[in-house]
């Protein structure tokens, strides 16, 4: 059997990047992932989903729509849910002084609220489930560290990881988990968007390993935290970044 045989959840933008490969390796885990986004389907050229992976087309901030999906999800599995994971992100790359509060605005409600509502929206089910209801939560560097020209996505960031803890303690009797994971430099859309040579060149001479991340990488720490063997692991945030937060000099 594989470790997550039996298991079922949802992971919210996971048309392609992290989300995607996340969604793959979970799959090939034994799991079933419903995997909400904006397109409903793998963006073109990120290759197929595996067997497990089920997209639907869905607004994470329409909170009537997600709790309509969240039951029918849970209704296919006994009535409940093992796992979610809020992956969903936005960013813009300008600097503070001149940043569009629309854009701002934006990235809090994304990155967020977001991330509270499908929280509040699977904790009935999530906490019925078998093996103990997951929250994953994906953060960045940039809650840990100052980024220039992202100042709102550092803000969001943070926020998330606070609220990992916070819902970690408030949720800790009600059979659920909740913790995050931290990526490091993985290419991604965006992170196209908001780097350019240059600053690739900093990012890069800026960790140990001097290379990007393979997103496999986090799809197996997210295994290992929907598994068997993290039932006890909550409130934490796991950095998978090449060294690039234990990097002085």
């Amino acid at each position: 059997m594989k470790e997550l045989d039996g298991r079922a959840g949802i992971l919210t933008g996971g048309s392609s990047g992290i989300g995607f490969a996340i969604a793959n390796v979970l799959a090939d885990a034994g799991a079933e992932v419903t995997v909400v986004s904006r397109t409903g389907r793998p963006k073109e050229g990120v290759g197929e989903s595996r067997p497990g992976v089920v997209h639907v087309k869905g607004d994470i901030g329409d909170e009537a729509a997600m709790k309509a999906l969240c039951k029918e999800v849970a209704e296919a599995h006994g009535g409940h849910l093992d796992f979610l994971i809020n992956n969903a992100g936005v960013s813009y790359k300008c600097r503070a002084e001149d940043f569009p509060m629309e854009e701002f605005d934006r990235i809090l409600q994304t990155n967020v609220r977001h991330v509270f509502t499908m929280s509040r929206v699977c904790y009935p089910y999530l906490r019925k489930s078998p093996g103990k209801g997951r929250i994953l939560n994906i953060t960045s560097m940039s809650a840990h560290l100052g980024f220039s020209l992202v100042v709102p996505y550092c803000t969001s960031k943070g926020a998330v990881l606070a609220m990992t803890r916070a819902l970690a303690v408030e949720w800790a009797d009600d059979n659920i988990t909740v913790n995050s994971i931290a990526p490091g430099w993985f290419r991604s859309k965006m992170n196209q968007q908001i780097v350019d040579e240059a600053r690739e060149a900093k990012i890069l001479a800026r960790m140990p390993m001097h290379a990007y991340g393979d997103t496999r990488d986090l799809g197996e720490m997210a295994r290992f935290l929907l598994g068997p063997g993290a039932s006890y692991i909550t409130g934490q945030d796991f950095a998978v970044d090449g060294g690039a937060l234990a990097f002085g000099y």
